[in-house]
């Protein structure tokens, strides 16, 4: 398993990360992702762990905190050989305190999500989203207190726009403290948005990128087809599992597993290894979140490392998988000679 550095930091991570989403399955969204329990999710570590893929991503929210939970328990006993990641923000409780980002509910995201996974501190926490109505001289400066605490280790954030960013690293930066060192993002063949400003900013500002859902959703598992039903076990399925994932239109999507098909063909390699290999190769990405809902899913995404997609083959999967820019992005992409595609 290959490492990367994660951002401007000093820490390793391997190119790909566990996902946990799938783990308990409480509640709509999550049943939809899979229900996977204590022993298999034990056993899907041990695969991990077997192939060198050592860091764990899970979130506070998933399955109602059941997630951390498994994961916590399957994970037990070997702590020093794992890294996990995990995330708050998002509603947790009705009370009006119960979300965001400030010193008050962060506090206790942190403290509920260690004990949850029952240790003493996490390798990476992330925001899950961004407050606009917290000061991020207030979330930053919580953050700050929970790294020299030594609960966390280093702080990300997931889901920002490009401007949330850059005024969290312009705050750090401003008064010395903990800084972004990871955003975990969308971004995978059908959904390439990521691209337009986050990526250049990503490289600007060295921030690692983590990849959620490189599958589309779901959408990229060699499964979905022209003219083909969707198969019984995809999250598509669950219509309130499609309306909160990404909108991806079905000719686009047809077109771009054609190419898929094509250069899986040329490889002897599967449709989700190929679109997991290509994402390895773009620029700032240091580790991709993949999921399972078996042993057998796993084993074949782990396949996804150790070989690389050549030059003409990517060249064909981001011609079929290319959409027309939001301004000021098309406008910029005219201005190449200042303006280049990041690399």
């Amino acid at each position: 398993m290959e490492y990367r550095q994660l951002g401007g930091s000093g820490f390793k991570v391997p190119v790909l990360s566990f996902g946990t989403g799938t783990f308990g399955g409480k509640g709509a969204l999550f049943q939809a992702w899979g229900s996977t329990d204590v022993a298999e999710a034990s056993k899907l570590v041990d695969i991990c762990l077997e192939a060198g893929l050592t860091m764990f991503d899970t979130a506070d929210i998933y399955s109602a905190g059941a997630a951390e939970e498994i994961l916590g328990q399957a994970i037990k006993g070997r702590r020093d050989q794992v890294l996990i990641s995990t995330k708050g923000t998002f509603r947790s409780g009705p009370g009006p305190n119960d979300v965001g980002s400030s010193r008050h509910y962060l506090t206790r995201a942190v403290e509920g999500s260690l004990r949850r996974l029952g240790v003493d501190y996490i390798d990476l926490y992330q925001l899950h989203g961004f407050d606009a109505v917290t000061p991020a001289e207030e979330v930053l400066g919580t953050l700050d207190d929970l790294v020299r605490a030594g609960k966390i280790r280093y702080i990300g954030c997931s889901n920002f726009s490009g401007w949330h960013l850059m005024k969290s690293l312009a705050v750090s930066e401003k008064y010395g403290l903990a800084r972004y060192v990871a955003h975990q993002a969308y971004y995978s063949l059908v959904g390439r948005d990521y691209e337009w400003e986050l990526m250049p900013l990503a490289i600007d500002q060295k921030v690692g990128a983590v990849v959620w859902s490189p599958l589309g959703w779901g959408r990229l598992t060699g499964k979905i087809r022209r003219g083909q039903p969707l198969p019984e076990t995809s999250r598509l399925n669950s219509k309130e599992s499609s309306d909160n994932g990404p909108q991806v239109s079905e000719e686009y999507l047809y077109d771009v597993v054609d190419a898929i098909d094509e250069v899986a063909k040329e490889t002897g390699k599967t449709v989700p290894q190929v679109a997991l290999n290509w994402l390895l190769q773009r620029p700032t990405v240091s580790s991709v979140i993949i999921g399972a809902r078996n042993e057998e899913q796993l084993k074949q995404n782990l396949d996804a490392v150790g070989w690389n997609l050549t030059p003409d083959q990517v060249a064909k999967l981001d011609a079929a998988s290319a959409t027309a820019k939001a301004y000021p992005y098309w406008h910029q992409a005219g201005f190449k000679e200042r303006n280049p595609f990041p690399v």
